[in-house]
């Protein structure tokens, strides 16, 4: 078995899960989603908890178990607790401000530059050039945080750039000069 797979999926309070017509739908207190999967994989529900089920042992189905299993367990952790990237902006002169659903970023470029927020997705700009992104969504949301953090990665020099909070910044040495 799967070692992701065979792990049971806790249902959180709040949240209700069902499944119709090979689609998962997840409703809890931050909102919905759902997901379609794979008619190998199977769904039981017992004492609060899901077991994810797959119908042979072949090598796809036996990724479609993991992978349906943690899919599952994301929906049920974003529409009750949701899911956050921070990202830093760094550099003398950068900037972010959210506006509506924009978010206007000041990196360095002749032009400031703007980029819509999707739906499900909030941004707020806090002090020290802070951005936090929080969904219910685990995939938009980090696909949202880099699509950010590509606007201006990382500097190797002198730091500049868009980082994520958890990044870790190695600075390389400057040229030296002959003596």
């Amino acid at each position: 078995m799967s070692r992701i797979g065979k792990i049971p999926v806790k249902i959180p309070a709040g949240v209700k899960i069902s499944f119709k017509d090979d689609t998962i739908f997840v409703e809890g207190p931050k909102g919905k989603l759902s997901q379609k999967y794979h008619p190998v994989i199977s769904f039981e529900e017992k004492d609060g908890e899901i077991i994810v089920n797959r119908a042979n042992d072949e090598k796809q189905t036996k990724a479609f178990h993991g992978l349906y299993r943690n899919l599952l367990n994301n929906m049920a952790i974003g529409v009750s607790v949701g899911f956050s990237k921070t990202l830093i902006v760094t550099g003398v002169g950068y900037k972010a401000e959210a506006r509506d659903k924009l978010l206007v970023l000041s990196l360095g470029y002749s032009n400031d530059t703007y980029i819509y927020v999707p739906d499900g997705i909030s941004v707020a700009v806090e002090a020290g050039g802070k951005l936090v992104i929080t969904g219910i969504n685990k995939q938009v949301v980090g696909e949202f945080a880099a699509e950010v953090r590509k606007l201006r990665a990382l500097e190797p020099y002198k730091g500049k750039g868009i980082r994520y909070e958890t990044e870790r910044v190695k600075l390389k040495a400057g040229k030296s000069g002959v003596k």
